[in-house]
């Protein structure tokens, strides 16, 4: 099998792509879309069979949740049993767009989705293709990251043709993710026990936690350890993630000096590395391949996931990257970076 990758660049190519892709999800079969976060392999949510495929696919294991994707509030509401008063205020203010909320899941919703747990999360994403696709088939689709098990998430149509290509037949091009890192996944059951308490961010993103702060009150993070087999409550908590083939380290430094003394202490050889920086940039006379990203959250994280797939591509034995500031919004970046270093 060799994927076909689809074009959607004029309004004619966008409505037979949306097309091709709706009919292959109501046959189905797996699908790579793009979404404003990152490319996802997309199957109908209702049904088992094909969302099993995306388990197959992906090497995922049996016990990480999938979330389910939406083109509506509706449609999120027929997912899951409970949508509190919360839940409509976050919609309201960040959807369509990087949030998923996670609420006691509806018995159409297969368990595998949920990993056999008690609840789903569920997305409006922001991507006008997705959303065409969604709004086509009529029913929701399960969509992680288009990617291998615990490898980079794919941030264009060629990151997922050159990990998946083999696997399924068809990818659809959206153009490069405008996020560029996974949705923040914000847990509203505490709202709905007897003691109620606050929403619990489950997994970091680009919408963090003083914007939700602000619409939602009180917001906590989950601080517990992932332990054993047992299922996940989010996607994106599994120790080793979002990991690149090379040997990843997260470092900070003053100057060129101090980055070739960390090199040696880490037992690098700067012939066969990369560095990504973003405030303390090292010189050419020192380090020949050398990437450089704004100091801006936003436009770090949209970069960083294609910047990794380049040094693979590359044949880079390691990749330093400089260290996040310890800020709020770099805060989903400092997870994804600290999990593939693992």
């Amino acid at each position: 099998m060799a994927a076909q990758i689809l074009p959607t660049h004029t309004p004619a190519l966008f409505a037979a792509a949306v097309k091709r892709a709706a009919d292959a999800l109501r046959a189905g079969e797996v699908v790579a879309l793009p979404t404003e976060t990152v490319y996802g392999l997309a199957a109908n949510a209702l049904d088992e069979k094909a969302v099993a495929n995306i388990f197959q696919i992906k090497g995922r294991p049996a016990n990480n949740p999938i979330i389910v994707h939406v083109a509506s509030v509706e449609m999120a509401k027929h997912c899951v049993t409970d949508w509190p008063a919360g839940a409509d205020k976050l919609a309201k203010a960040f959807w369509p767009g990087p949030l998923t909320l996670v609420l006691p899941r509806a018995r159409e919703i297969p368990g595998l989705v949920t990993a056999g747990g008690p609840t789903v999360g569920v997305r409006w994403p922001g991507h006008p293709l997705i959303q065409a696709v969604i709004r086509e088939c009529d029913f929701p689709l399960a969509a992680p990251s288009a990617n291998l098990s615990s490898r980079i998430s794919p941030t264009t149509a060629e990151h997922v043709r050159q990990q998946l290509g083999g696997k399924i037949s068809l990818i659809i091009d959206g153009g490069p993710s405008q996020v560029g890192i996974e949705s923040t996944v914000l847990d509203l059951t505490p709202l709905l026990r007897p003691k109620t308490g606050p929403p619990e961010i489950l997994r970091p993103g680009m919408i963090h936690a003083e914007s939700l702060a602000a619409v939602c009150g009180e917001v906590t993070s989950d601080k517990r350890p992932v332990t054993g087999k047992n299922s996940l409550r989010s996607p994106g908590l599994l120790q080793k993630h979002y990991s690149p083939k090379a040997k990843l380290f997260v470092l900070d430094w003053k100057d060129d000096a101090d980055l070739l003394a960390r090199l040696v202490t880490c037992h690098l050889s700067r012939a066969t590395g990369h560095v990504i920086a973003h405030t303390q940039i090292p010189s050419a006379e020192h380090f020949e391949n050398v990437s450089v990203i704004p100091h801006d959250a936003e436009a770090f994280a949209r970069a960083i996931y294609a910047e990794l797939h380049r040094c693979d591509e590359a044949g880079a034995e390691w990749i330093v990257v400089e260290a996040p500031p310890d800020l709020p919004e770099w805060s989903a970046i400092a997870d994804r970076l600290r999990r593939a270093a693992v």
